[in-house]
């Protein structure tokens, strides 16, 4: 079954960002939100997390571009004068890539971070960082370190593909970003972590329309009635791959999983069924989610 993860970053920058992912999570779209543990509204976030236990809460890492944990005199060359992190991410990622010093005070900041998290009480649902920053080789190599101590087991992984968008720019961003991301997947899958497949929206990102949001899920995946259709014909002994069927022998394999799909899996997919095999109540979530989407659309 595939799995849509739907996340909110900056959970705690402000009230009004806690107030959208408290309404979108229990509108039943949001699954999971990323905490800045030192955003001015941080512990407002922790408190409605508190009261909203299905929603996954992780740890969104602020090393550019925001206020650190520790004080500014123990992270000199992290911070500018008012004491935030440096705004520039190419500057900030040089300075940490070519100095000792920097890359010393950064794994201290990142500590402190998880510390911070791991003080509010929360499961630690995911790992990822302000500006997809976790991308930097220092940073990954910090994080796949302290990953056992803090128990992180999923982080994310901002790979988009270079078509997701109509954006021409996009493709220029993808081909940058790409080889660091194939990089942090390479890495995760040997640490054993969990992490998304793709991401959508950041090159769309204040443009996340119904309609791109349905663009992204029909484009992007296999669906339901392609991936019935496989299972449903790899149960054939003896028969060729999937892949070696022809282009009209596959679209005929999906036509008839769709009429079953429509049709005897409809009829037999009862409220008492799902109770059953659903205990997590991921179908019903998912369900909600699709209701949702459909009345915003019209």
């Amino acid at each position: 079954m595939k799995r849509l993860i739907v996340t909110a970053d900056d959970f705690g920058l402000t009230i009004p960002v806690n107030d959208a992912v408290e309404e979108g999570h229990c509108r039943g779209i949001l699954t999971a939100a990323s905490l800045m543990v030192t955003g001015d509204a941080a512990a407002d976030a922790v408190a409605r997390a508190k009261r909203l236990p299905k929603l996954g809460v992780g740890l969104h890492l602020v090393l550019v571009d925001g206020v650190p944990v520790l004080p500014p005199e123990q992270i000199p060359d992290l911070v500018d004068r008012d004491g935030r992190f440096r705004a520039n991410v190419f500057a900030q990622g040089v300075r940490i890539f070519c100095l000792p010093a920097a890359r010393r005070q950064v794994a201290a900041e990142m500590r402190a971070q998880l510390e911070a998290f791991r003080a509010t009480g929360l499961a630690l649902d995911h790992v990822n960082a302000h500006h997809h920053f976790h991308l930097h080789p220092t940073i990954q190599q910090t994080l796949l370190r302290l990953a056992p101590e803090f128990g992180i087991r999923a982080v994310r992984l901002p790979l988009e593909p270079a078509a997701a968008t109509g954006q021409r720019w996009a493709w220029l961003t993808g081909a940058m970003e790409s080889r660091h991301a194939r990089r942090l997947r390479e890495n995760l899958d040997a640490a054993g972590l969990a992490h998304n497949d793709w991401i959508f929206g950041l090159a769309d990102s204040g443009k996340m329309t119904a309609e791109r949001v349905r663009r992204y899920l029909v484009s992007y995946n296999p669906d339901v009635p392609e991936l019935a259709a496989r299972q449903c014909y790899t149960q054939g002994a003896g028969q060729p791959a999937w892949e070696q069927l022809s282009g009209r022998a596959r679209k005929r394999l999906r036509e008839r999983a769709k009429r079953w799909l429509n049709t005897q899996a409809a009829d037999r997919m009862t409220a008492q069924r799902i109770d059953q095999c659903d205990l997590a109540g991921e179908i019903r979530d998912w369900l909600r989610s699709i209701a949702w989407l459909a009345r915003e659309a019209r």
